[in-house]
């Protein structure tokens, strides 16, 4: 019987240290859905979470029809969302189609690179839904 019991125990304590009891990595899961000009934005775009506090690591996912679900460090987090565009090449004529065409930023930098958009993460799951606009 005392085997049995040490047994019990030890399969308890493998069962909470898989299931992470006591763990905390700082991290809690964001999700939602990115919506330009209320249509879903084009392939390869993409959303990240950079936080405030200068030090924890930032966090993004390529959005797949407009979903996103990431692990993002909690607190304040400044959001940058990207969506690609491609503009034709003028030369294609010369040069064959889609020769020399190149990829550039459809939304203006208040989205990205000089974003304004702002969200608190806090433990748990988080959902968050984003409208942005291609006008500036």
């Amino acid at each position: 019987m005392p085997v049995l019991r040490s047994f019990v125990f030890m399969m308890a304590l493998v069962a909470a240290l898989l299931a992470g009891c006591g763990r905390d990595d700082g991290l809690a899961r964001v999700s939602g859905k990115v919506t330009v000009d209320g249509q879903v934005p084009a392939l390869g775009s993409s959303i990240t979470f950079f936080p405030n506090d200068g030090k924890s690591r930032s966090a993004g996912a390529t959005l797949e029809n407009g979903n996103y679900t990431v692990d993002v460090p909690r607190g304040e987090a400044r959001v940058e969302i990207r969506v690609p565009k491609t503009v034709p090449n003028p030369n294609a004529s010369t040069q064959g189609p889609g020769a020399g065409d190149r990829v550039t930023e459809s939304l203006p930098a208040k989205y990205n690179d000089k974003s304004e958009l702002k969200m608190t993460v806090e433990a748990g799951n988080n959902t968050k839904d984003w409208e942005v606009s291609t006008m500036p």
